[in-house]
């Protein structure tokens, strides 16, 4: 049988709403049940409905454990007809987004609280990355490997060779980020970052130092989707959804990862929206490290392979800026709790586009660009993502 092609098809009339981040803090002796269920609650009460009147959910969360979400349900008394579970790390927003949208869509849902959330005791990361894959224990672990910083080191000392990268060029990611943290008042990380502060960090794997990593918290974000027709009802400010994408195990050729699934669907995720890459007002890429940020900007049309540094040197990236990027601060300033931290950008950037901004609002932005990365074992992330929010024009 020939195989034909069956594209995406474009979204109708979903609305993504009510953005909520229940404050991180750094260490919590709660469970992912209770982060999860505040924001639950929070999503309800600033919707105007009642638990009940949510017939859908969606739920990512490294910590939930040994529950699963459909315990959930018979935890928090409710009662939906769509129910999933999104484990894929910092793709997982963006995933759970476009799943949600297309239930909302064939009406398998009218309203669905998608929820990423996790609590970090003083043990949590080491448990996590105990089991955290075949990969990670047969393929890193032998090594000494404790955890994504080997990794990413890898990528990044791959990357900095190949396109002459400096780490000053990931500085001026890190610094920008910190002074967008700074209008953000949930952000973890609160002093003021130097571009010779971040140069003069411990080293952690080469070429990674203390500034390029995570800061790993406990917290949770949330966001609704349903219809235009009632969000509108309840008088909910709401951003359209105007194109997605998502791709797991992109290029699995390269020897190492120099691109990731964004690359493969980008023309597809703009063609859907109408839009090109200067129509974009805001973006949130998932920043678990320097790198992916630099080479979300080279897959996502914003420059091309190998000139991610040049653009960061003649871009500024913070909220007044000519590219504002990262407008909450990011993980690397905000802090990543966990699954949450797939979700951070999308909260920020929804806030962003709908006149709601916690942080230092970006003057008349309208569309907004989410990415998301997740999944890293020895040599690549597996999961990326990508969606297209626009706010009502002012």
């Amino acid at each position: 049988m020939t195989q034909r092609g069956n594209p995406r098809r474009p979204y109708r009339d979903v609305a993504v709403a009510v953005p909520v981040s229940i404050p991180y803090v750094r260490y919590s002796q709660d469970t992912a049940h209770w982060w999860i269920a505040r924001a639950l609650k929070t999503l309800t009460e600033r919707a105007g409905i009642t638990p009940a009147d949510l017939d859908g959910l969606s739920v990512s969360s490294f910590s939930l454990g040994p529950d699963t979400a459909v315990g959930l349900t018979q935890h928090l008394g409710l009662t939906p007809r769509w129910l999933d579970a999104i484990p894929m790390g910092g793709a997982s927003a963006v995933v759970a987004l476009r799943r949600a949208a297309r239930a909302v869509e064939a009406g398998d849902a009218s309203i669905v609280a998608c929820v990423g959330a996790d609590a970090n005791q003083v043990d949590s990361f080491r448990k996590l990355l105990s089991s955290f894959s075949r990969f990670s224990q047969d393929a890193s672990y032998p090594y000494g490997y404790g955890g994504p910083n080997g990794s990413f080191a890898l990528l990044t000392d791959h990357y900095m060779r190949s396109y002459g990268v400096t780490r000053q060029d990931f500085g001026r990611i890190c610094v920008a980020q910190r002074d967008n943290a700074l209008t953000y008042p949930q952000a973890i990380m609160r002093k003021p970052l130097t571009l010779e502060a971040y140069m003069a960090a411990r080293p952690i794997a080469d070429p990674i130092h203390l500034f390029d990593c995570v800061m790993p918290c406990a917290g949770a974000e949330a966001f609704l989707v349903t219809t235009a027709d009632i969000a509108e009802d309840l008088g909910l400010e709401q951003a359209r959804l105007l194109s997605t994408i998502e791709r797991h195990n992109a290029f699995p050729d390269d020897a190492i990862q120099m691109r990731g699934g964004w690359a493969m669907d980008v023309d597809e995720l703009y063609a859907m929206a109408g839009l090109r890459p200067d129509d974009i007002d805001v973006v949130e890429t998932y920043d678990d490290y320097p790198v992916i940020v630099m080479m979300q900007f080279e897959d996502l049309g914003f420059c091309k392979k190998g000139e991610g540094a040049e653009f960061v040197r003649s871009h500024d990236l913070t909220n007044c800026g000519s590219f504002p990027h990262n407008t909450s601060g990011g993980q690397l300033s905000a802090g990543q709790a966990g699954a949450a931290g797939g979700y951070l950008g999308l909260v920020e950037g929804l806030r962003q586009v709908t006149g709601q901004s916690l942080s230092k609002p970006v003057e008349g932005a309208r569309t907004a660009l989410v990415s998301g990365f997740g999944m890293i074992n020895y040599d690549r992330g597996l999961c990326s993502g990508a969606a297209i929010l626009q706010g009502a024009a002012t």
